[in-house]
């Protein structure tokens, strides 16, 4: 591939690919009522280690991350947000509150990527907005 194509998909083997496939397992985990670790027990193939890092951390820290949410989404309600957007809240939160080696920018930068790409029109901006002032109170 030539330097001056901007790739769009993942590269594989990437942090940005592991965080898709973690946002992925968390939004079936919700879709399905099922916990993460049957979901991540149920795959045929283990995916990547830092993948499997966010979903567990996500999990164990669930109730404190959710809260934090509740109190930046304003005029939001966890439960009327669209799963994708929630599942990508859950995730980018747990990064910017508990994993401090994953640069800010890369957190919001990617998450709201997601939400554009999976998720609906208004997302993209709702997704950076609440996830911005989640940063500058956690970080």
């Amino acid at each position: 591939m030539s330097p001056d194509v901007e790739r769009t998909d993942p590269l594989p083997g990437s942090r940005r690919e592991a965080r898709e496939r973690a946002f992925h397992l968390l939004y079936e985990s919700e879709m399905k009522n099922e916990g993460t670790d049957e979901v991540l027990a149920a795959l045929p193939l283990e995916p990547d280690l830092f993948a499997v890092e966010l979903v567990t951390g996500v999990a164990e820290r669930r109730d404190d991350i959710d809260a934090l949410i509740i109190e930046h989404a304003r005029n939001w309600e966890l439960d009327r947000m669209p799963a994708l957007d929630r599942a990508l809240l859950r995730l980018a939160t747990y990064e910017l509150a508990h994993r401090p080696d994953v640069p800010t920018g890369a957190v919001i930068s990617e998450a709201v990527d997601l939400a554009k790409r999976y998720s609906t029109d208004d997302s993209g901006r709702f997704v950076n907005g609440v996830l911005s002032a989640i940063a500058a109170q956690v970080r």
